[in-house]
């Protein structure tokens, strides 16, 4: 019987995270021990059936009948006594007990303290999952205790022969994250995949939501196919040996052209549910006559001013202005794209101001400084700067191009909030002053200092991290090119190109007028190998603890570790920002696409790139692109509103020009729209969808990301109405507390709240009535 079998067979034995997670196996990988003759298949057989279950054993009657055990050959790489030891201890319940029972010499001699590590993890869970030796009873078990939430769902439980716990009478209480000591690297490995993840998941969040405002408004057709086929493209490449950057560099191929077909997909889905809206909106008289309507959409539920970038049409000697809708002319910038023949067309950068929560503002653009009866620009809105701009795909790795740039004998840039220095001999950060707390942000150490350290030696070459890298640093960056690429009253950038080893990184400084945020976009070519390259900014403020941003919530996380599980925590993993704040200031650290950093009193640092060989030997070979971002505030993270400047920096305004001035005849829609609105600071909007199981009923759902309650209450020209709280299946269940004579609900501290809701009051009890039907 081949080994593939006795372990497939045996899967009915183990969980399938025990194996892998077994601390013995990477050992039996590559050793070399032979299997003693006298241990033979039928021992191995009968041995496995002694400590199976019932289940286990009524299935063996399903191997073929013709097995000869006698004939069985074990391979050398897989000794047989190792698998009958470890797979007793899974079907028995002692794997934790024998986890760390390997002797010395069965160890590999460059074993290094982290990888010991997880024994003493396994010892320490011994006592966490109670005692699960023995045969499985006939009796009723006795069960954990659940939430009050999911009680109703606790007989059905007691039901299942798959739960059969007894938990120690000292279960322990665990109020942390469940932090994994191990496979660290996991973070930032493969950044291209983390990159289109992140990219991925918003594209779909805004196709739903547009489609579905679409299909409301206008009739469209809701393209549930198209998006059910996307959701499941990405979540396929979450899988656990994908997303991680841990497969075979034939998985990453396959991957790459799922999120490449998942972007192409959803840009459809946003052109057409654009159009789609756009096409209902009347329009008042243009400042032009050949004036051409912007349509600027924002996909959040907070209203939001940010500078935007318009697609120029091709005419290289015309002037272009924008006007808002009183025939009012806004400052705009002018920037060439001089680099691509793919991005040869110039764009126009101007602050699309006060765009509504989950809605829409039309500006004009317009040919020409000649308008009909309006005012002139004052001389400060008619400066313009003809630079050069980089956009990227997301689907395609594009290489670094040399622009036109001139040299920046002066390295500040600023806006009316900020002014950042940058050091001309390091082409680090020296200073950010923020200009509204009148206070330094950047200690002695300075900030975006690339720093970069050998990270090698490890069996899991793409899973972990060197717990010893900081031991082994490399040379400073060398200092190539300082030049200004953008320098008008809109934006302004500074480039600054820096050599790590054989890799070339491209870091542009952005201001841009009215924001906070000192943007840093960054171009890789990265060509080492066991390299690990990391971000760093020294704060000029301190604090005893660090918020960092997880999947519908925040955690904080000691700066100042005293446990062993507070000092396993030396790289963790985040979502779209981290913060240190303390007596009334703080510094945010916000990102586009990573997911790791460590953390320190008054440092942040994000990882940025790995260079694993193993099982991939290109892993991260390539150019690789991010943005991150400093912001400066008063108060603490809740009072600067950081969740919502982590959003918009993953998910810009949208913006498309309509080519022809369409007529206003059966438009319902108003020049300035704002389709739905929580009513709540502290509330994000995680989902808009159409229902599965009835198209005339939509589900939306929220988090609560601040760790205080807070109270929904719908807004919005869309004339919602909520129909009732719905679980992730969206099926009825009461999650959400209804407050008395209101048609608001109480949404508790961190809770992701579901609702179905419908557009209007008949529909809402036609609606109602449904559903109640089908649950008797």
């Amino acid at each position: 019987m081949p080994i593939p079998e006795v372990v497939e067979t045996l899967s009915d034995v183990a969980p399938p995270n025990l194996l892998e997670n077994s601390a013995t196996l990477p050992e039996s990988r590559t050793s070399s021990q032979e299997t003693p003759a006298s241990l033979q298949a039928e021992t191995v057989v009968k041995t496995l059936s002694d400590v199976a279950p019932p289940k286990l054993v009524e299935n063996s009657a399903n191997l073929p009948e013709s097995l000869n055990y006698s004939n069985l050959k074990t391979p050398a790489s897989l000794p047989i006594p190792e698998v009958v030891e470890t797979l007793s201890g899974v079907a028995s319940g002692k794997l934790l007990e024998n986890s760390t029972s390997s002797s010395e010499s069965e160890t590999n001699s460059v074993e290094n303290e982290e990888n010991l590590q997880l024994r003493k993890t396994t010892e320490n869970l011994s006592g966490l999952v109670g005692d699960f030796s023995g045969k499985f009873s006939e009796s009723e078990p006795k069960y954990l205790d659940f939430p009050t939430e999911i009680h109703q769902e606790k007989s059905q439980l007691k039901n299942s022969p798959s739960l059969p716990l007894s938990p120690s009478p000292n279960l322990p209480i665990w109020k942390d994250e469940l932090y994994l000591e191990f496979h660290r690297g996991c973070y930032t490995t493969r950044a291209d995949q983390k990159r289109q993840n992140r990219r991925c998941e918003d594209l779909l969040y805004q196709a739903e939501l547009l489609s579905s405002i679409a299909t409301i408004c206008t009739g469209a057709v809701y393209p549930k196919v198209e998006l059910e086929l996307a959701w499941k493209q990405v979540l396929f490449n979450q899988f656990h040996d994908i997303l991680p950057g841990s497969a075979i560099a034939q998985v990453y191929t396959d991957a790459n052209l799922a999120f490449a077909e998942v972007d192409r997909s959803c840009h459809h889905i946003l052109l057409q549910s654009l159009d789609a809206i756009a096409a209902q909106i009347s329009l008042p008289s243009p400042p032009q006559s050949d004036a051409q309507p912007i349509f600027v959409f924002n996909s959040l539920n907070w209203s939001r001013s940010e500078v935007v970038a318009v697609t120029l049409p091709d005419s290289p000697d015309a002037a272009w202005q924008i006007y808002d809708l009183s025939g009012g002319r806004l400052t705009s910038q002018i920037v060439k794209g001089d680099r691509l023949p793919s991005q040869s067309q110039s764009t126009l950068l101007f602050s699309a101001q006060s765009v509504p929560a989950i809605g829409y503002r039309v500006f004009w653009l317009c040919h020409g400084a000649q308008t009909l009866n309006h005012a002139p620009a004052s001389s400060a809105t008619e400066k313009k700067t003809d630079l050069s701009k980089l956009t990227y795909g997301i689907a395609q790795k594009n290489t670094p191009c040399q622009e036109t740039l001139f040299s920046a004998p002066e390295t500040v840039l600023e806006n009316e909030l900020i002014r950042a220095t940058v050091d001309a001999e390091t082409g680090n950060l020296s200073s950010i002053w923020d200009k509204a707390n009148n206070r330094e942000v950047l200690n002695a150490v300075g900030g975006n200092q690339l720093q970069a350290f050998q990270d090698s030696g490890q069996y899991w070459d793409a899973w972990n991290i060197d717990p010893n890298y900081q031991k082994h640093p490399l040379p400073a960056p060398i200092l190539k090119q300082i030049s200004w690429v953008d320098r008008g009253e809109v934006r302004q950038s500074l480039r600054v190109v820096m050599q790590i080893g054989k890799s070339e990184f491209s870091q542009d400084y952005i201001v841009e007028t009215g924001s906070p945020l000192l943007k840093i976009k960054t171009v890789v070519d990265w060509q080492e190998t066991h390299v690990l390259v990391k971000t760093a900014f020294g704060l000029n403020v301190a604090a005893d603890f660090a918020t960092c941003e997880i999947p519908g919530g925040a955690i904080a996380r000691t700066t100042k570790p005293q446990t062993p599980a507070e000092k396993a925590k030396w790289e963790v993993p985040i979502f779209r920002w981290t913060d240190i704040s303390n007596d009334g200031f703080g510094v945010s650290l916000l990102n586009d696409c990573k997911y790791g950093c460590d953390i320190q009193p008054n440092q942040i640092r994000l990882t940025l790139l790995r260079s694993s060989t193993w099982p991939d030997e290109a892993a991260d070979v390539g150019v690789s692109q991010f943005t991150c971002a400093v912001y400066p505030h008063a108060g603490n993270w809740q009072d600067a509103g950081t969740v919502r400047r982590g959003c918009e920096l993953n998910m810009p305004l949208l913006v498309k020009v309509l080519s022809q001035l369409p007529e206003n005849r059966d438009r319902t829609l108003p020049p300035v729209g704002k389709f739905l609105d929580l009513s709540a600071e502290n509330l994000v909007l995680m989902a808009f969808k159409q229902s599965e199981d009835d198209a005339n009923v939509w589900i939306f759902r929220c988090c609560e990301s601040e760790g205080k309650q807070a109270v929904l209450a719908l807004d919005g020209d869309l004339g919602l109405e909520i129909l009732e709280s719905v679980d992730l299946l969206e099926r009825s269940a009461i999650l959400s507390e209804r407050l008395p004579l209101s048609e608001s609900f109480k949404i508790e501290p961190w809770k992701i709240a579901s609702f179905a809701v419908v557009t209007n009051h008949d529909s809402a009890l036609v609606a109602k009535e449904e559903r109640e039907g089908k649950k008797e």
